[in-house]
């Protein structure tokens, strides 16, 4: 009897990449598709309440200094829609420290420079591993 490598019919978990850092933006969607996750970006709050209803990601990787509609202002508009508000967010700063942003917007939060070991264990967490 031989076993064969069957693949997972199951498609790539798909999280939303929110950041306004074109090169931060480009590295995190470089890393996780790496690893096997499927992205989709946003450059911007705006723009990413369009993608989340679109493409239903397992998870929200968000900035919050942005341009056009603050990280801030995107989990306000998140959380007030019954169908967006369940998908988990983790928000990343250089800027606020993460007890006060876990508070405020109830979510985790790490801060900038990230810590990629903690990012991926966190993204694995809300959305298994690929």
């Amino acid at each position: 009897m031989t076993v064969q490598n069957v693949q997972s019919s199951r498609p790539a978990p798909c999280v939303l990449i929110v950041e306004d850092d074109t090169d931060v933006r480009e590295m995190m969607d470089l890393l996780l598709t790496s690893i096997g996750y499927r992205t989709v970006t946003a450059p911007n709050g705006a723009i990413a309440l369009e993608r989340l209803r679109e493409d239903r990601p397992c998870m929200v990787l968000l900035d919050l200094m942005m341009p056009v509609m603050t990280g801030w202002e995107f989990r306000k508009r998140q959380l007030a829609d019954p169908q967006l508000a369940s998908i988990p967010v983790l928000c990343m700063s250089a800027v606020y420290q993460p007890e006060e942003v876990k508070t405020e917007l109830q979510v985790n939060c790490l801060a900038k420079p990230l810590d990629f070991g903690r990012l991926i264990d966190e993204i694995a967490t809300a959305c298994g591993r690929p």
